[in-house]
């Protein structure tokens, strides 16, 4: 079992920014890609952002310019970094675990969710 566990979400004002944080086991951030997806309210959970293991990343096109993905595996923690933030980027965000090294792989693993809210 791999535990995934988010941080950093809130209440933001639009324009403003957030930086989301997931803590892995070691063991795993240094060998798999992980992502970032989100769901809103009476939608369908999207990919937002990933990340392989040798750094490649992928954004979807709603984020691209606003959001960055990155990882630092001494800290064993992945990053998302929003910033220009609207309120249609409001939703549950999860940090998720790819069965391979890229993520072209399926995902394997959720973590809980974090909630970002975005309004004035």
């Amino acid at each position: 079992q791999v535990q995934l566990v988010e941080s950093g979400g809130g209440l933001v004002q639009p324009g403003g920014s957030l930086r989301l944080s997931c803590a892995a086991p070691r063991s795993i951030l240094s060998m798999y890609a992980m992502g970032w997806y989100r769901q809103a309210p009476g939608k369908q959970r999207e990919l937002v952002a990933a990340i392989t293991r040798g750094g490649s990343t992928n954004y979807a096109d709603s984020v691209k310019g606003r959001f960055t993905i990155s990882r630092d595996n001494a800290k064993n923690t992945v990053y998302l970094q929003m910033n220009s933030l609207k309120p249609e980027d409001t939703a549950v965000y999860y940090c998720t675990k790819y069965s391979g090294s890229y993520y072209y792989s399926q995902v394997d693993y959720w973590g809980q969710g974090t909630q970002v809210t975005v309004s004035s």
